[in-house]
């Protein structure tokens, strides 16, 4: 029986980012390529060869990652020491190395699989990890100008222009609801 009402439409489903509908296709690509070159490297030598290369690649991206962290570890160890006797540390040179980079190029080693591998030795080079700092701030930037107000990304702009000092300022909010009588004077508040 009907009743003449009509039927609700279906709410519209929200747009899905480009990124949320290419990523898991991407990874999927990328673990059968890499389970393919490790057959074909079986195949072409023995799977004794591929064994000591992934192990090798493990070993490699241990060390790396172990020398970035050091490396990290010693810059802030050596910033504290400043700030701690007053001096104001250096600022950072513009296009100095990270070690961000050289972590995530021996976490890459460290993957069993030679497409990785690849990648993570070229992370590792010098030139390619500026041209990929440079193109991630320049990406970072853009995006940060493209965003809403009142995004995520509006709120890091706005912590961008604003920097906040620390101060705080004290106060109280006080709603007047319509039909409330009007009350006295509240006092003044203290530290």
């Amino acid at each position: 029986m009907t009743t003449g009402a009509q039927t609700p439409a279906t709410p519209a489903w929200p747009r899905r980012s480009r990124l949320r509908t290419f990523l898991p296709l991407g990874l999927a690509a990328w673990l059968v390529l890499e389970i393919w070159l490790l057959m074909v490297v079986a195949g072409a030598s023995s799977g004794l060869v591929v064994f000591l290369v992934l192990v090798a690649g493990f070993v490699l991206g241990s060390v790396v990652i172990k020398r970035a962290g050091r490396r990290a570890f010693r810059k802030l160890s050596e910033t504290l020491q400043q700030q701690q006797s007053g001096v104001m540390p250096a600022a950072a040179r513009p296009n100095s190395e990270g070690n961000g980079l050289m972590m995530l190029g021996g976490l890459l080693l460290m993957i069993p699989g030679l497409v990785s591998d690849a990648v993570g030795l070229l992370l590792l080079l010098p030139p390619v990890q500026k041209a990929v700092s440079r193109t991630a701030e320049r990406t970072f930037e853009r995006k940060l100008r493209e965003a809403d107000p009142g995004s995520l990304g509006g709120a890091f702009q706005q912590a961008r222009m604003h920097r906040p000092d620390g101060k705080v300022v004290q106060g109280e909010v006080i709603r007047d609801e319509r039909g409330d009588a009007p009350r006295e004077p509240r006092p003044p508040l203290t530290h």
